[in-house]
């Protein structure tokens, strides 16, 4: 199989994930530049994260499809406890191959779309971190502020790694 081309991909479908998506969640989540940016670690295996794959109703995964192929995934994790109840966390990949073509900020835009619009959520949160700075450019263009430093944050790649906690406030 080819490469995809450079120029962006003609058509992004969000959708919610599905159980049978988990083995090309898995690939976009094993690729080096995904596991580099989230707190996942390199090698994991479908049944790994089939385990992790369950129905809840205060999450929702969403995928991104080019040419049918699942290329990217964010999560959408509403706070539980009544006094947070308002708040939620999202965390994305996107395929390395398919990375700076739109994929991210089709991902965004239907994950804070389904926040603020279809779960009334006052308050969406992230951790990024401090040297992602492609993702930081993302969040801060659908409306994340930086609201501080978390230093050591975590171990990655042989060493420890700042992050940056951003949160994005509905009108």
């Amino acid at each position: 199989m080819s490469p995809p081309s450079e120029s962006p991909p003609s058509e992004i479908i969000v959708r919610a994930a599905e159980p049978d998506d988990v083995a090309a969640i898995t690939e976009v989540m094993n690729q080096p530049r995904a596991y580099w940016g989230t707190l996942q670690w390199p090698y994991h295996s479908v049944a790994l994260r089939e385990q992790k794959f369950t129905v809840d109703r205060n999450n929702a995964p969403l995928v991104a499809l080019v040419d049918g192929k699942v290329v990217g995934v964010i999560g959408l994790h509403r706070e539980t406890a009544h006094r947070r109840a308002h708040a939620a966390a999202i965390g994305m990949a996107v395929h390395d191959a398919y990375a700076g073509r739109g994929v991210g900020s089709a991902l965004m835009a239907a994950v804070v779309d389904l926040a603020e619009r279809w779960w009334n959520i006052k308050r969406l949160e992230l951790s990024v971190y401090a040297d992602n700075a492609r993702a930081i450019a993302l969040y801060e263009r659908f409306g994340f502020e930086r609201e501080g430093l978390m230093r050591a944050y975590a171990w990655r790649d042989g060493e420890y790694v700042d992050s940056l906690a951003m949160a994005r406030l509905s009108l």
